[in-house]
């Protein structure tokens, strides 16, 4: 008899075989049996007229802090995730030295905009080196797996002190003294090493986080701790308009360690055609058996701008700078002012603040970029709905408009802003990336961003955008979509005991009522410690989700059942 049978549903197995109609039987937290009529289980879930996928494997998030106080990783499992990948982007919380623990706070809070008194409330401190943080993680009950890799920022850090944070080129023996600290946390469980050259991340005032400005001694010689340990993916976020000159070393890395390598590929407004020539280095790299991967997304980068976020059009003006710290209730109550209106949508008034600089002029007047979100959030917006399109039809000033988008809904109204990965007014560039076998769905950023981007939901938005609702171009096949995040991201970070449902697998499971699966409209939300903020975005449609057989998550709400652990280092199917 089986644990669990799942019975009747449409099972796409994740390897990109066609869909078929069967059971899953499930014995001691791992697949047994797939396909057919089986035998009865102590529990039998009904899956007729439902989708039967592996669970979705989101291999970029940065929830190294959030694990340590959250196991349900929320709203990762409300979106059918049973195993994340943190530690991306260089930015981490281990290896530390005690007088260094809030700072490395203030640079997770500057690059991915995780509020430091959230961090500072909820991180308790029980390590110093990175084997400690893993032992630290494995003690905690959870909801799913989670797996950590070695931050740069940290391990720099920890080895070079100040001269770390300074940006001082790190002598021999510095070097030395980071490859052990990197061979020590792989030996202890470590996925790969990650690390950023991109000038977007900053902390405090315009400052760099440690190894960005890293020499080629300093990178190739962590990245031959890599090839030593025999298992790892090295993780790199860099100047997306300079990839092509990074590529050929990271290419090198990836044939010298025949171990993955895998680097952010977006498109951004300046460089809207460079990514086609990486594709290129991409097929060339396929055909060699390179292990290099073009971390992709699955929709644009999306800015959301709420009064209650962190940006928004009328951010730097002074009217608003009076009003940004009074209790919610207040505010909006001065928002509905006819006056206050006029003063903030005054554009020479808001050109006025000292702060208005390139950036900023970027980030609050790119009117042709920006669209209200609604109650139906559209992530491919055609141009005539942009901000800047209604104005010249309406004959309406763009502050007018983004005002008033922004108090539908009671003042909760939301500007979407699709910032990389747009440039075309449209997905086509993402429908190409998704296709190429050597690229790697990533890029969700779980965790981060909490006031202005909330993409870890689109796990769920590869299935109903790429998979069932995109008019504006053709879709992407289901059995594909699922493939992606699941085989083929466990498989890149060598958890090649997920991702498939086939006997042997791990029992992690998704139950999808395809046909309701919706995302509702993100939201700004207070429930982080100390009262923090997030934007947050749920799923309606997912009818369960399993880890390692066990029911963690049901029709959308958590079951108490707390299944999951640390990943140590890669995982064999048997």
């Amino acid at each position: 008899m089986f644990d669990t049978v799942i019975r009747g549903g449409l099972v796409v197995d994740g390897t990109g075989q066609p869909a078929f109609e069967g059971d899953v039987g499930i014995v001691d937290g791992k697949i047994s049996a797939v396909g057919g009529k089986l035998g009865a289980g102590k529990l039998e879930i009904d899956a007729n007229g439902a989708l039967v996928t592996p669970g979705w494997v989101d291999v970029h998030t940065h929830f190294d802090g959030q694990a340590t106080w959250d196991p349900y990783l929320s709203p990762s499992t409300d979106h059918g995730v049973t195993s994340v990948v943190m530690g991306n982007c260089g930015v981490g919380f281990a290896p530390v030295k005690p007088d260094k623990r809030e700072w490395l706070i203030g640079v997770m809070e500057g690059v991915e905009d995780i509020p430091g008194t959230v961090l500072s409330e909820g991180i308790r401190w029980d390590w110093e080196t990175f084997p400690e943080y893993l032992d630290a993680l494995a003690r905690m009950p959870r909801a799913l797996d989670i797996g950590a890799q070695i931050p740069h920022s940290a391990v720099r850090t920890y080895v070079m002190g100040e001269r770390g944070i300074t940006h001082d080129e790190a002598t021999p023996e510095d070097i030395k003294s980071m490859i052990q600290v990197v061979k020590e946390g792989l030996a202890a469980g470590a996925l790969g090493f990650s690390t950023s050259r991109t000038f977007i991340h900053k902390y405090e005032t315009r400052k760099f986080p440690p190894g960005t400005f890293a020499t080629p001694d300093e990178i190739l010689g962590i990245a031959r701790a890599i090839k030593e340990a025999g298992h790892g993916v090295f993780q790199m976020t860099s100047n997306h308009y300079q990839m092509e000159t990074e590529f050929p070393w990271l290419k090198q890395i990836a044939i010298d360690n025949k171990l993955p390598v895998a680097f952010a590929l977006v498109q951004t407004d300046q460089t809207r055609e460079n990514w086609k020539n990486l594709l290129l280095e991409l097929d060339k790299a396929h055909q060699e058996g390179v292990p290099i991967y073009g971390a992709v997304g699955a929709r644009p980068a999306g800015i959301l701008m709420a009064w209650q976020g962190s940006i928004h059009p009328f951010m730097a003006h002074d009217a608003w700078k009076k009003m940004v710290h009074l209790p919610w209730d207040e505010k909006l109550q001065r928002l509905r002012d006819p006056q206050v209106r006029r003063e903030l949508t005054d554009m020479k008034a808001l050109m006025a603040s000292a702060e208005f600089d390139s950036r900023l002029a970027y980030l609050t007047q790119s009117f042709q970029k920006m669209y209200s979100l609604g109650a139906n959030p559209d992530y491919e917006p055609p141009q005539e709905l942009s901000i800047e399109s209604i104005s010249k039809r309406d004959g309406r000033s763009p502050l007018e408009i983004a005002y008033d988008m922004l108090m539908e809904q009671d003042g909760k109204g939301i500007i979407y802003f699709p910032s990389f990965n747009y440039a075309y007014n449209d997905l086509s560039q993402l429908h190409t990336q998704l296709l190429h076998p050597q690229t790697m769905m990533s890029l969700a950023d779980g965790g981060a961003h909490c006031g202005y981007i909330c993409d870890v939901s689109v796990p769920t938005f590869l299935l109903t955008h790429w998979a069932r609702d995109r008019s504006r171009g053709p879709k992407l096949p289901l059995e594909h979509i699922v493939r992606k995040q699941t085989m083929d991201t466990a498989n890149i970070y060598g958890l090649k005991d997920r991702g498939q449902l086939k006997p042997g697998y791990l029992a992690d499971v998704n139950i999808i009522d395809f046909d309701k699966l919706r995302l509702p409209p993100p939201y700004v939300a207070f429930d982080l410690p100390a009262g923090g903020r997030r934007l947050n975005q749920t799923a309606e449609g997912y009818v369960a989700t399993l880890k390692s057989g066990k029911i963690i998550m049901k029709h959308g709400q958590a079951t108490g059942e707390l299944p999951g652990g640390l990943i140590r280092g890669p995982q064999c199917h048997f």
